[in-house]
């Protein structure tokens, strides 16, 4: 019996420290007006850093900078940089030098791969900046935003970040989870598994998205479904004609994540009751369902807490690897994409800690995530293993899209430390059709049961 009451009693401080996490959500009036004044108005610092190699926010561009000739969503994005050169590369022989500002997964590239491994410096840029509904949504959020069922769920408003000053590190996680980004999302991309050994696993994936929560006509709270997608799998040829389709809530405690898959060698919809976490997703099932920009789904198997900010070598302004004349063959070389086509500045990120929970299961025993400053995006992810050795370290490479006036995840790259392989995700350099975005079109209908077998093979 007394160990039953010390049981409950753990619990309840437990509970009551989780809880308290929602009440520190809103802040007050008086720190709220920092934003668009020492911070931007989603929460950035403005000023640069003391050496000035990370400069002050400028804001200057808001859609289609002068001189870019974009002709509309559905094509390529020039790259508003193209004419700059490398300031400095860094490699193995002198990581030593920069080591401050270097995760310990580029560390570990660095060693891994000595002679061809390296990280091309550019000048850091804070160019672009959100649409005024972003803002005004963010300093709305400021205020009234707070997390639900012990950081399960956020109330807040859509359209922004929920929580533009985080105190904690479910707050920081719901931010990267619900940033500005695209409110219909349409695409046909390609993925590479390469091997040790040169090898390559194919595979192709026809994706919908539309997102609720981004939908810039309408501002509401955040209640029932945030957000629907839609998967087929046209390659690889063992798997072709497979589909996935699912919603996504705001609460994963009330309403966990709905998904159901199209069988074509059966023609039958089934349930998929725990898809997310660590199932196996990808060509060759190399990486996991939530590693999907690095970190998606319910933030239950983990104790999350913010380590701080740090300036860091991200990767940023990705539009060169995008670049249409450029072939696979010239990206995916063994053991790391080609560094020549990646682009790294300097730029400040939040260092987001996901620890996991006892009694829960996961392939990674520790997430440790990087969240540009800017865009609250997770550009960078290194994860560790049972044993706390660092397994897998995986980067995005994120460009602004001119359409949507947000930032919009291309190229993610997922390594695994020990095996040497690597996976190159949302490849369309050879694909004529890019990716559509906000170009509208999509209805919820288009995400259920009824739709998958509809539209299966």
């Amino acid at each position: 019996m007394i160990r039953k009451s010390i049981q409950l009693a753990m619990v309840s401080v437990a509970v009551l420290s989780v809880a308290s996490q929602g009440a520190w959500a809103k802040v007050s009036a008086e720190e709220a007006t920092k934003l668009g004044k020492e911070f931007t108005c989603v929460g950035a610092e403005k000023a640069g850093n003391q050496d000035a190699t990370i400069p002050a926010f400028s804001g200057k561009w808001l859609g289609v900078p002068p001189g870019i000739n974009f002709k509309g969503t559905g094509v390529h994005h020039p790259d508003p940089y193209a004419n700059e050169k490398p300031l400095f590369v860094i490699t193995a022989k002198n990581m030593e030098q920069y080591a401050n500002r270097l995760s310990d997964g580029e560390k570990a590239l660095l060693k891994k791969y000595p002679d061809t491994f390296r990280i091309p410096l550019y000048p850091s840029h804070r160019d672009f900046r959100y649409a005024d509904y972003a803002c005004e949504v963010a300093r709305q959020n400021a205020l009234s935003a707070e997390l639900a069922d012990q950081g399960f769920g956020v109330n807040a408003t859509s359209g922004a970040v929920p929580f533009p000053i985080p105190k904690n590190g479910l707050e920081l996680l719901w931010n990267t989870l619900l940033p500005t980004r695209a409110w219909t999302e349409v695409s046909t991309n390609d993925q590479a598994v390469v091997y040790p050994d040169g090898n390559i696993a194919w595979g192709r994936v026809s994706t919908k998205n539309l997102s609720d929560y981004n939908d810039p006509k309408h501002r509401k709270k955040t209640e029932g479904v945030q957000a629907y997608f839609y998967s087929l799998t046209m390659l690889p040829e063992r798997n072709k004609g497979e589909i996935i389709v699912g919603q996504e809530s705001y609460n994963h405690k009330q309403n966990p994540r709905q998904a159901w898959q199209y069988n074509p060698g059966t023609r039958r919809v089934r349930q998929l009751p725990a898809f997310g976490f660590d199932m196996p997703q990808g060509a060759g099932g190399f990486r996991t369902v939530d590693d999907d920009r690095l970190f998606n789904g319910s933030p239950e198997r983990y104790d999350w807490k913010i380590v701080g900010k740090k300036e860091l070598y991200i990767p940023y302004n990705g539009y060169r690897f995008d670049d249409p004349s450029i072939m696979y063959a010239d990206i995916l070389k063994t053991g790391h994409v080609n560094p020549d086509y990646m682009r790294y500045e300097l730029h400040r990120v939040w260092v987001l800690e996901g620890t996991l929970k006892d009694g829960y299961r996961h392939q990674y025993a520790k997430r440790v995530m990087y969240l540009d400053e800017d865009t609250w995006h997770a550009v960078m992810s290194d994860n560790y293993d049972a044993r706390g050795q660092l397994w897998r370290m995986a980067m995005v490479n994120y460009i602004y899209a001119y359409e949507m006036q947000a930032f919009q995840a291309r190229v993610s790259v997922y390594h695994d430390l020990t095996s040497g392989a690597y996976m190159a995700d949302r490849l369309n350099n050879e694909r004529r059709e890019k990716t559509r975005l906000n170009d509208g079109g999509l209805s919820p209908e288009e995400f259920t049961a009824d739709a998958a077998r509809r539209t299966g093979l």
